[in-house]
């Protein structure tokens, strides 16, 4: 039977660290000490060392997040036009359709596609009125 996993809270993890930074032990004789694994005290002491310079300056790394966060949202965004792409043109019926069908298709009061951008996937000529007698 397997004994169920040991949560160490931070606190713990901060002073086993601190001692392996300061090498007051080995990290075999801190494993042994603390019932944890090697690697996790390697682990615990480098995250230490990379965050150290926040204890005397809370911006230093925030840009590095903000920058993450604003590619996240962008990425987020553009997959979501992608999906409204799809949904909104489905490529290969398109691509059998007439030219009058397809200008049929437009939606100039569309909420997310732009007219431009409906016209580029319906591979239409924007600057061609819309109506129905040219083809």
């Amino acid at each position: 039977m397997r004994k169920p996993r040991r949560k160490i809270d931070a606190a713990l993890k901060a002073k086993i660290a601190l001692e392996a930074v300061r090498e007051q032990a080995t990290v075999a004789e801190l494993a042994l000490r603390y019932e944890v694994h090697p690697n996790q005290i390697y682990a615990w002491k480098k995250q230490l060392l990379e965050n150290a310079a926040r204890v005397f300056d809370a911006g230093v790394g925030l840009e590095a997040e903000e920058r993450a966060a604003k590619e996240k949202g962008e990425l987020y965004a553009k997959i979501g036009q992608l999906t409204v792409e799809r949904d909104f043109f489905f490529v290969q019926e398109v691509r059998t359709m007439s030219t009058p069908d397809r200008r049929a298709m437009l939606d100039r009061n569309h909420p997310e596609l732009s007219v431009r951008r409906q016209c580029a996937l319906l591979s239409l000529a924007r600057g061609l009125p819309a109506r129905p007698d040219r083809g």
